[in-house]
């Protein structure tokens, strides 16, 4: 059975453990460009013994992404600051991963510490948002929405397979599509936000249309060697929203189609919920599981899996295949590390790059003088 520093094979890819960092949005690119920050922040998390390593959601079209400091793939432009980005993952051990996505009615937006409110579409910093359907988002998202042409969704899915192409040329080899989190593709999956009557929207293979148009377009020209994943809002928390049910059948319909693994989320289509599990641990583990075991497919999860002993049993108990990190990767940059001492793994600094490692396994010194927590003290990992 494999634990969490088992390699994983996808396709033509391994992974050299099952720990992956997942998407988190920075607010550090200017004109979509990702610069020395981000080489910084993914350089440093592969060679910290992560085995998978994603950016933050990479944005198909300028009006996709989340705000004006954003990144973006949507210019050739683009490309050499992901290019950068890719290679000190590569030369760290790990594989360089991208996530595709578009925020729909959720972008044009603040960053959090300034507020996080939508931005009007008339200032400089903001655009005209667009969804499946003219329903606002509510809440901090007030403005109108325009309703996407069927000629539009034509466009995006080219948009799709264009941004496909340039994240080949800059080098990644893991691409996943973000269907989750209220954006886009999660709004047409959710009657909450699609209300269209042609042949995008009613019936649940109808309202997955965008989904299996969006991912032929990407597994045209994605390698096939190559994993194509997809991160889907499996949940609204809303009777009247997607329902848990509904995402088993969409990642079954989506495997059809060329999927290689489900990274399961939230769907986030309204702050109109019921019983959010958010304080609870690994509460998405369970609901990987059914998906795994009905449909057949490798899956990952995230949220509250930040304790090394809870990571390593829900892979090592066949519940999912791969751990996908947020807030512990930014707060412990070895976080694989630290749960390998914890863990008590046989090697733990064999993660490391091989220089690291020999000044840290043959260098003397006093007790504690490495910098390292004792195994077995709790630290300040945070949640998953």
């Amino acid at each position: 059975m494999p634990d969490l520093f088992s390699p994983f094979a996808l396709k033509g890819v391994v992974l050299r453990n099952r720990i992956a960092m997942s998407p988190m949005t920075q607010y550090r690119s200017t004109d979509g460009k990702m610069g020395d920050f981000h080489v910084m922040l993914m350089g440093s998390r592969a060679a910290g013994g992560f085995g998978l390593v994603f950016p933050e959601q990479i944005a198909i079209t300028p009006d996709g992404r989340t705000g004006v400091h954003c990144a973006g793939i949507y210019d050739d432009a683009q490309i050499e600051g992901l290019s950068r980005v890719t290679q000190i993952i590569k030369d760290m051990g790990a594989v360089p991963a991208i996530q595709l996505g578009h925020t729909g009615r959720k972008g044009s937006e603040q960053r959090p510490w300034e507020g996080k409110r939508q931005i009007a579409p008339d200032h400089p910093d903001g655009w005209q948002v667009r969804g499946p359907s003219p329903i606002p988002y509510g809440g901090r998202y007030t403005f109108p929405v325009q309703e996407l042409s069927a000629g539009e969704i034509a466009e995006l899915h080219r948009a799709y397979a264009s941004a496909a192409k340039r994240a080949l040329a800059a080098g990644f080899e893991w691409l996943e599509m973000h269907f989750a989190h209220g954006y886009l593709g999660a709004s047409f999956f959710s009657p909450l936000a699609n209300q269209r009557t042609d042949e995008y929207g009613g019936s649940l293979d109808n309202r997955l249309r965008f989904h299996r148009e969006a991912m032929d377009a990407v597994r045209g020209v994605w390698p096939e060697r190559l994993p194509l994943t997809m991160r889907l809002g499996s949940d609204d928390f809303n009777e009247h929203g997607v329902r848990f049910d509904d995402a088993v059948y969409a990642v079954g319909m989506m495997k059809e189609h060329g999927l290689d693994l489900a990274d399961l989320s939230l769907g986030m289509n309204t702050d109109a919920t019921e019983d959010l599990p958010f304080d609870r641990a690994a509460f998405m583990v369970e609901r990987g599981a059914r998906v795994r075991r009905e449909v057949g497919i490798p899956v990952g999860v995230s949220w509250n899996l930040g304790l090394p002993a809870v990571a390593d049993r829900v892979i090592r108990e066949g519940l999912i295949d791969l751990v996908l990190l947020g807030r512990p990767a930014l707060a412990n940059p070895h976080w694989p590390v630290w749960a390998a001492r914890e863990l008590a793994h046989n090697d733990p600094f064999e993660l490391l790059p091989q220089d690291w490692s020999w000044w840290l396994r043959n260098r003397p010194g006093s007790e504690g003088s490495h910098g390292l927590p004792e195994a077995g003290r709790r630290v300040g990992a945070g949640p998953g």
